[in-house]
């Protein structure tokens, strides 16, 4: 697709939309700054669980999931469960607010489910399938440079707290994951999103959310003794892979072992697995860093030295990317 040329007068209304995004990032780092710093930002991706207030915790989460994404400090956040809270998250942050849903839906509806926020300036929307599951929207890290963001949830279903214990052998295992809708959805989704695939090598393609799966990284042979000796080739993250999407927290922690990245475990199971992703399918992109945060629901966390009460059952992701271009 041809680059975007800017008439002065679009360029001027631009650049004073974009500038609250430029003293961010000068105030991050510092007045001096350098071309490689200028190409960083990250992503963020939580499902903040029923809007951050979710009946089980003590007390309204909302207030704790601001201050959370404060302390964490993205560029970019994409929120799975908005359930209305949204755009109170983002004014209260200052940043720009995408909800994906029908236009002129009122962003406080609590039956929306993905948002996208940030602090640089918003695009074109993109919209092609159910709202509730996948939607995007252009975000324009600096004057020239934009990438396309999408915020994805699947359905859980057919979901186990341990797979292993199933007594499936790694194939029935894999026909098992895809015997719902899991299969039908990943396609349609892969489909809608090919021509924004397809652009990677000029504007980069970011999604990321809850996908409500196991990683086929995660189930290797290092890993083996904690599945009951199984190696798993999970359908929905390795077609991902096959499609040219990268898996973000894992190439910058290699090792399942040692960084295992859970996303999700209630107290008293046995169901700690890492479902939540951000994935990029782009040469342009590079890794810098890569975490995973995530304590039980109502309990405390630790962000630059200052604590949190966790509001969600689900951890987040945190993603920095170097912008290679």
């Amino acid at each position: 697709m041809r680059e975007r040329k800017w008439p002065y007068v679009a360029l001027l209304v631009f650049l004073t939309a974009w500038l609250p995004g430029l003293a961010c990032i000068a105030k991050k780092d510092g007045p001096s700054g350098n071309n490689q710093k200028e190409k960083e930002f990250s992503v963020l991706a939580w499902n903040i669980w029923h809007g951050a207030n979710s009946t089980s915790l003590k007390e309204d989460g909302r207030p704790h999931a601001i201050n959370m994404i404060r302390a964490l400090d993205p560029d970019i956040v994409i929120l799975v469960e908005t359930y209305g809270s949204g755009k109170m998250i983002a004014d209260a942050l200052g940043y720009h607010f995408h909800l994906i849903a029908p236009e002129n839906t009122p962003p406080d509806d609590k039956r929306t489910n993905l948002s996208i926020m940030s602090r640089f300036p918003l695009g074109k929307r993109f919209d092609f399938y159910n709202p509730f599951n996948i939607g995007g929207i252009e975000v324009f890290i600096n004057p020239t440079d934009r990438v396309n963001v999408f915020a994805v949830w699947m359905n859980y279903q057919p979901w186990e707290d341990d797979p292993a214990s199933l007594g499936k052998s790694p194939e029935e295992l894999v026909e098992w994951e895809i015997s719902g809708t899991r299969k039908e959805e990943l396609n349609t989704l892969l489909s809608g999103l090919k021509p924004y695939v397809a652009q990677g090598d000029s504007v980069p393609l970011i999604i990321g959310g809850d996908f409500n799966i196991w990683s086929h990284l995660d189930w290797r042979e290092e890993t083996a003794h904690l599945n009951n000796g199984l190696v798993v080739d999970w359908w929905t993250t390795s077609t991902l892979e096959q499609h040219g999407f990268v898996d973000s927290y894992r190439i910058a922690n290699p090792s399942a072992l040692s960084h295992p990245g859970i996303t999700w475990d209630m107290p008293g199971l046995k169901d700690e697995h890492r479902i939540d992703y951000i994935f990029h399918a782009s040469p342009l992109l590079e890794v810098i860093s890569s975490e995973i945060g995530k304590v039980p629901f109502n309990e405390n966390i630790r962000i630059n030295n200052q604590l949190f009460m966790f509001p969600s059952d689900h951890g987040y992701v945190h993603t920095v990317y170097r912008l290679k271009k």
